[in-house]
């Protein structure tokens, strides 16, 4: 796995019984990732499928959306042109000390460090360290704004989409599906994972990583490089809950169909119903809430609501 989990000294406790033992971690380094040579944006990450998650949180961020947009993408030297990288001068003006692994004197290629090139004639935004291309990643904008943005960037309208449709019980067997594929959970039981099925519950692709935000853009990263997008027929399954910063991930990438095993957020649904995105929350075994977007799911008639 290399660097996607690393060995620690653990002590554990069983019933009274002590007793020292490695124990398997999930990695977590940060990347930062570059846009023609420029700084743009830092996440911390599970090293693996950089490159891919660079490419799809350009996609979530209105840049990138046919692969024929995207030149190439490589790792660089940890250190910008001015000897100081983007995540340096973020800590310094916190008052935090610099992270290891990013920006490390002397140039050394760490390989938390990519740079995206954009093919000739394709606008590059204009970017500064506070970010102002749009984007929920750091919380730059919330709200009224956030949902605008989604709206006036969104290439494939999921309004406008051949109509996906799918039953509760298919719903309610992707979780497992989604379980069973996980290979480093299985080993470390710290990761997040995103699943990308077809309306039939067939696994097409999945990715883990510590950030589900990550995962989630690792998967619409290599739709992008392979020239799958938008995923107009595809249903996307995350660990954990649903924030808006999902929900716009699959409305960037032209997904019908979010749903989480925990709850969603308010400005998530609010996105989902402006958009027409099919939200479902809380999919655990056969019960699940659906947000909005209920018109795809293919429902027994209605035998009245519990109050």
């Amino acid at each position: 796995m290399g660097r996607v989990t690393e060995r620690r000294r653990v002590l554990r406790i069983r019933e009274g019984a002590v007793g020292a033992r490695p124990d398997t971690l999930v990695a977590e380094e940060p990347l930062e990732i570059r846009l023609d040579g420029r700084p743009l944006a830092i996440t911390m990450r599970t090293p693996g499928d950089d490159f891919a998650l660079a490419a799809g949180f350009l996609v979530s961020e209105g840049v990138l959306g046919r692969a024929e947009e995207l030149a190439g993408i490589v790792y660089c030297a940890g250190a910008t042109d001015g000897g100081t990288s983007l995540a340096h001068s973020r800590l310094r003006s916190s008052g935090g000390t610099p992270m290891s692994g990013v920006g490390s004197g002397g140039g050394s290629n760490t390989y938390n460090v990519v740079d995206v090139r954009l093919a000739p004639g394709v606008v590059v935004p204009d970017i500064t360290l506070e970010r102002n291309v749009y984007t929920t990643s750091s919380c730059g904008l919330c709200g009224k704004a956030s949902l605008d943005a989604v709206r006036t960037t969104a290439r494939w309208p999921i309004a406008d989409t051949p109509p996906v449709r799918v039953g509760p019980e298919l719903l309610a067997a992707l979780p497992d599906r989604l379980r069973a594929a996980q290979r480093v959970f299985d080993r470390t039981g710290g990761l997040h994972a995103a699943g990308l099925f077809s309306p039939d519950g067939d696994l097409l692709d999945l990715r883990e990583d510590v950030g589900r935000h990550n995962a989630v853009d690792k998967l619409i990263g290599r739709a992008l490089q392979s020239g799958e997008l938008p995923l107009s027929q595809t249903v996307l399954l995350v660990s954990g809950r649903a924030s808006f910063e999902l929900a716009q991930k699959a409305v960037m990438a032209g997904i019908p169909v979010l749903a989480a095993v925990s709850a969603p957020s308010s400005l998530a649904v609010d996105l989902a119903a402006e958009s027409g995105l099919t939200l479902v929350g809380f999919l655990r075994g056969q019960n699940m809430n659906v947000y909005a977007g209920e018109h795809r799911l293919v429902l027994p008639a209605p035998r009245g609501l519990a109050r």
